[in-house]
């Protein structure tokens, strides 16, 4: 078995918010004369924007919410004082807009506010897109978007630094079928848009799209986003979009005025999609594949084009099963499956059913765990990668968008080391402080034993030490430490919990 560096890591982002000063309800069966309390809910979204402020919590209730117009959402929060949208936990509310028209610019929720966190909240056929995303610093986490007329999720007209987290995209299409993608990030969009564990499948168009028309030199991260078998209706035959996995850019009339649209993709699993995979089209900014996968597409990597002078194309510890595609003389590649001295087959993976990817997810609404595309015991693409400062098991990285984990226990959890655990942070996301909680035991089982010395530090995403929490010996029993980000910028850290040779590491999410 290899030796434990890090467990797979889940983002955990259902802490309670800590600035409300109000919470509202607002449940099918209420009534927008009433005053918004739990016995006495709104009816509708509307009516309870109106009368939050910022801090205030908005909880909907499960059920179907009907809906012929746009909830329009534009009031301010700020960095420590944000809205939260939310599901009323253990409930799924559905939106529906299924009476609205087939029309551009009738979005099911336009929302052109800061600082608003949005949870837990399905989103099904309005009449274009199911959420236009106008505004800036915003999360949207673990909502679903589908059935829709235009694309699910679109960020533009300026949609900067928000994150979306661990929601799904699917069987959205547009009359036309050449529009409606999963995720857009495009047109005229801001930089600094991250999505974590997002899935967009069955779009009629793609399942990323980055098209810039009146944004230049902006910036998006991918993380651990499963996107397939987009350019296909949801009755399973093909559309007449483009049908593209992740297209990373691009730019009217051939991109003539060389737009950049600078893309990284960390973990993204890109398979099944009718066209290509990952799809530079004619972006002309820098484009960066780490651990990347991909399967079955019709051109699993097609980064062939030129780029603008200064830009960078970069694909690291990546892999392909079956034809690897086309990729430019110029790019910049280390260790990846198509580069001597690996052959990639079949074998090399533990499973390469796609049985559940469409399933549901885990209780914390992270990706549920599969076999699919996970390397095999025994695989030469195990333990051979570059270390880019990405968490890694064993002597090395692996190849591809899944780390190798060994036995697992029945529950498909990886194993963890006796010597301590190291559980999430809470909040998460926060800001500017959070706590750390971890336990550690002894090796010989006595709780009067001194282990050895215990360090916690915490880590940008370059791999970069920004902090030291812990570095001392510690006796065996529960521990818990705060860790104050007020001098650090927004954006995802992870944090390491090291004894000897055995290592745990977990990610957390910095919101300014």
């Amino acid at each position: 078995m290899k030796q434990l560096k890090y467990v797979w890591m889940v983002v955990v982002l259902f802490a309670s918010p800590l600035l409300a000063q109000i919470t509202y309800y607002v449940s099918p069966s209420g009534d927008d004369m009433n005053p918004g309390t739990f016995e006495l809910p709104f009816r509708t979204i509307p009516r309870a924007v109106t009368a939050a402020v910022a801090g205030d919590t908005i909880y909907i209730r499960g059920g179907t919410h009907p809906y012929s117009t746009t909830i329009s959402i534009s009031k301010q929060g700020t960095n420590t004082n944000r809205f939260y949208l939310f599901a009323y936990p253990g409930e799924r509310p559905l939106l529906d807009f299924s009476s609205m028209p087939i029309a551009d610019n009738l979005r099911g929720i336009n929302l052109s506010g800061r600082y608003w966190h949005v949870k837990g909240l399905d989103i099904y056929k309005a009449g274009d897109n199911g959420m236009l995303l106008r505004g800036q610093y915003n999360i949207i986490e673990n909502c679903a978007f589908f059935e829709n007329h235009d694309t699910g999720l679109q960020l533009s007209n300026g949609a900067a630094y928000n994150q979306i987290i661990n929601c799904d995209s699917y069987n959205n299409a547009d009359p036309s079928q050449g529009n409606a993608d999963g995720f857009a990030v495009k047109l005229d969009v801001g930089t600094g848009n991250y999505l974590y564990g997002c899935r967009a499948w069955q779009n009629s168009d793609d399942g990323y799209d980055g098209y810039l028309r009146g944004a230049d030199n902006v910036t998006t991260v991918l993380e651990n986003c499963w996107i397939f078998r987009n350019g296909y209706l949801s009755n399973g035959q093909p559309s007449v979009g483009n049908g593209n996995g992740i297209k990373m850019g691009g730019g009217d009339n051939g991109n003539a005025d060389s737009l950049k649209h600078r893309i990284t993709m960390i973990r993204c699993l890109v398979f099944d999609n009718r066209v290509k995979g990952f799809d530079q089209n004619n972006n002309r900014g820098s484009m960066t594949i780490l651990h990347g996968s991909a399967f079955r597409n019709g051109t699993n990597y097609s980064v062939s084009g030129a780029i603008a002078a200064g830009e960078t194309l970069r694909i690291v510890n990546s892999l392909a099963l079956g034809s690897v595609g086309s990729i430019a003389g110029f790019a910049i590649q280390q260790t990846n499956s198509w580069m001597p001295p690996f052959v990639v087959t079949t074998a090399d993976f533990a499973s390469t059913d796609t049985a559940g990817v469409r399933g549901p997810r885990n209780a914390d609404g992270s990706l549920p765990i599969l076999p699919f595309m996970r390397l095999a015991q025994g695989s030469d693409l195990i333990d051979v990668g570059t270390n880019i400062g990405l968490p890694y098991l064993g002597n090395g990285p692996d190849l591809g968008w899944a780390e190798y984990e060994g036995p697992t226990s029945a529950t498909g959890e990886p194993s963890r080391p006796a010597a301590f655990r190291l559980d999430q942070n809470y909040p998460n996301p926060f800001n500017p402080a959070t706590r750390i909680p971890f336990s550690v035991r002894s090796s010989g089982g006595s709780a009067s034993l001194t282990t050895g010395l215990v360090s916690l530090k915490v880590f940008d995403v370059l791999g970069r030490e920004v902090a030291t929490l812990v570095n001392e010996r510690l006796q065996p029993g529960r521990y818990e430490v705060t860790f104050d980000a007020s001098n650090l910028a927004g954006g995802v850290y992870f944090y390491k919990l090291q004894s000897g040779d055995v290592k745990e590491t977990k990610r957390m999410m910095l919101v300014k």
